[in-house]
């Protein structure tokens, strides 16, 4: 993995979490062990409202996590509820937490390539409803990043799970001076329960 991106690693490798953030990630964990046990792929779709923020930063640091513990046959996706656009700050948020971040496209809702290690297929980034074609269509875990998504899904097709685990949205900064500070505190909480979750898993 990329030198920065260890140290941003090594950084929330030292965070605990609170005992209920640790009961709300347990169903993940049995999912993702359940299903690296029986030796099938593991496919995780996080969603939020507008796929625009922690969907990403979910999907993302989900993928990382898993190279990081050497745990195979992960594949993570995101959507949202309805298609907006990937905020530019979660693409700034990540490059200065060690990724290399790559824009592909320059539309109204751009495509970004996220790369954890030069040698690792990149994470493909950009805004979809959670149904799009470029995710699984069955046999994957829904984690609903948002209240919002949470209580306007009452039903994610071909989910074989669905699994709230919320976050606050740091939409709330955006156009502040506080927009980077708060994007980044999210992503780092966020990498840090990603990281507890694949902590947990045992390689079959």
């Amino acid at each position: 993995m990329y030198p920065e991106l260890v140290k941003t690693i090594g950084h929330i490798a030292q965070q605990s979490l609170s005992a209920n953030r640790e009961n709300s990630l347990q169903p993940l964990i049995d999912f993702i062990q359940q299903k690296v046990t029986e030796g099938k792929p593991v496919n995780l779709n996080f969603i939020c409202t507008h796929n625009a923020r922690r969907s990403h930063l979910a999907q993302i640091w989900a993928q990382t996590a898993a190279a990081h513990f050497h745990i195979s046959g992960v594949y993570c996706y995101s959507g949202g509820t309805e298609q907006t656009a990937q905020h530019t700050q979660v693409a700034e948020t990540l490059k200065e937490q060690g990724f290399q971040v790559i824009r592909l496209t320059h539309a109204d809702n751009p495509v970004y390539a996220v790369k954890y290690d030069a040698a690792a297929a990149p994470v493909i980034g950009f805004s979809k409803k959670y149904d799009h074609a470029f995710n699984p269509v069955s046999g994957f875990a829904a984690i609903m990043t948002c209240s919002e998504a949470d209580g306007g899904c009452p039903f994610i097709a071909g989910a074989e799970k669905r699994i709230p685990v919320p976050y606050e949205d740091p939409k709330k900064a955006d156009a502040t001076p506080q927009q980077a500070v708060v994007y980044a505190q999210r992503s780092l909480e966020i990498a840090a329960e990603m990281y507890y979750v694949f902590s947990k898993i045992k390689p079959d």
